[in-house]
């Protein structure tokens, strides 16, 4: 796909339309790791004083000119003050080797927004939220279990990257040995990495699309390889993550903790959605009277991606309202 069939440019390299309503602008933090991450900042127009603000990433393997920057933009037009970052080693933040995902790195991104954040002149720094979709709607939940500065996380349409890398998806590999025949692959393939001097990628959204895909690969062709997301940074529309970079998620799994995430959390998830069990299990392990599950009834996984009549970003205000303001 071209740019110009696109329409990016780079005054707007975005895949959805600029809004007349906030100030735009790139920024750049570190995590504890060193790691340099790219944001975009969005800042509600006409504002004064110190704003509640939000940290979004997500979908896995998208970067912030998608969805993130979508949900971004969208919440600074009801009045918070966002950002949206590529994590570390995807995207514009950096990272070597390149396109690859760490169930602590990944989690550890988040706090580091909230340390930039923290520190603006217009932040109120006792309400920040966060925002996680997809694979980052679990690493949002695996951050709030350990980052007491943050005071409420929405994760959308979540993935628990841990738990579908060491399971399979609905669970259907989880057994010893099914564990042990991934493992024994990625290692043989750590060995040629290393021999080559490069590493072998997974690939993106497969590309051509066969005919009997499961209809869930079909709606993530809709969004990562068609105009409608594309995006020449995204790891999904492309070659996709590293071949190895999924041996972490199998050993290291998240949300070991977060029974005992004391601020609010907001799961949002489609009724049609294959990834609902995620969420549903989420939530049961969540306690206190500030945590909800909202389902939206038709909804499938990518609907939460770019959908603005689906989306319920009225909930959203409603909740960061309630808890940031």
């Amino acid at each position: 796909m071209n740019m110009e069939k696109l329409n990016l440019t780079q005054e707007w390299d975005k895949v959805f339309p600029k809004s007349d309503k906030v100030d735009h602008k790139k920024v750049t933090f570190h995590n504890r790791y060193g790691i340099t991450l790219a944001a975009d900042m969005y800042t509600p127009r006409g504002t004064e004083g110190k704003l509640p603000a939000i940290a979004v990433s997500g979908p896995f393997g998208a970067v912030k000119e998608q969805s993130s920057g979508l949900y971004a933009q969208k919440m600074a037009e009801l009045g918070f003050l966002t950002i949206a970052f590529d994590p570390s080693y995807t995207g514009e933040s950096g990272g070597t080797p390149r396109y690859v995902a760490s169930p602590d790195i990944n989690t550890e991104d988040f706090c580091a927004a909230v340390d930039f954040l923290s520190v603006q002149e217009n932040v109120d720094p006792e309400h920040i939220g966060i925002i996680g979709i997809c694979g980052w709607g679990g690493m949002a939940i695996n951050a709030a279990a350990i980052d007491t500065r943050i005071k409420a996380t929405a994760a959308m349409t979540m993935y628990d990257m841990t738990r579908v890398n060491a399971n399979g998806y609905f669970d259907s590999e989880d057994s010893e040995q099914a564990r042990f025949e991934k493992k024994k692959a990625m290692n043989a393939q750590r060995t040629e990495d290393y021999r080559s001097g490069t590493y072998a990628l997974a690939g993106g959204v497969v590309d051509p699309l066969p005919e009997d895909a499961p209809q869930f690969v079909k709606d993530y062709y809709a969004y990562y390889k068609t105009p409608r997301g594309y995006h020449p940074r995204s790891l999904n529309s492309n070659g996709g993550w590293n071949v190895t970079s999924s041996l972490s998620f199998l050993n290291m799994p998240i949300l070991q903790y977060s029974s005992e995430i004391r601020s609010a959390v907001l799961l949002v998830h489609g009724e049609k959605a294959h990834s609902r069990y995620f969420s549903e299990t989420a939530y049961s392990k969540l306690t206190g009277d500030n945590k909800e599950l909202l389902i939206i009834p038709g909804a499938n996984h990518t609907d939460l991606y770019d959908q603005m009549d689906i989306i319920p970003f009225e909930k959203l205000n409603a909740f960061f309202t309630e808890y940031l303001r």
